[in-house]
């Protein structure tokens, strides 16, 4: 069985294909990736795909095309993406294993790079 670097839930692949319907530009997909920000580390960006960039990561999830930029695949990798609404909001939601911390306003996580070795321990177990 292959591992993911990302896994799609239902949810998220429907607000994708949304997304991608209401681009006028032609979009085929998403591109997730990470970009320093916040008070703690990082966030995530995602951004539509018009062109895949030779490099990145790329899966197919329930009928939609997500690209992962390569800096941030250690950092992903085990992921999950959502997408959640409550009475108050809604967006795309990341269960990150990597994920050691967060800011108190959700804008930005701590993340730490994979370690191969234990991924592969825990995998062969």
């Amino acid at each position: 069985m292959a591992f993911e670097i990302i896994t799609i839930t239902k949810a998220a692949a429907n607000r994708i294909n949304e997304i991608i319907a209401a681009d006028e530009g032609g979009a085929i997909g998403v591109r997730i990736g990470i970009k320093d920000a916040g008070c703690v580390g990082v966030s995530y960006t995602i951004d539509k795909v018009q062109t895949p960039i030779k490099g990145d990561d790329h899966i197919s999830s329930h009928g939609v095309e997500v690209y992962i930029n390569p800096t941030a695949t250690m950092y992903i990798l085990g992921t999950q993406m959502d997408f959640t609404t409550s009475k108050m909001s809604s967006g795309f939601t990341f269960k990150n294993p990597n994920q050691s911390d967060e800011c108190g306003c959700g804008q930005s996580v701590q993340l730490k790079a994979v370690d191969l070795e234990e991924l592969a321990k825990a995998r062969s177990s």
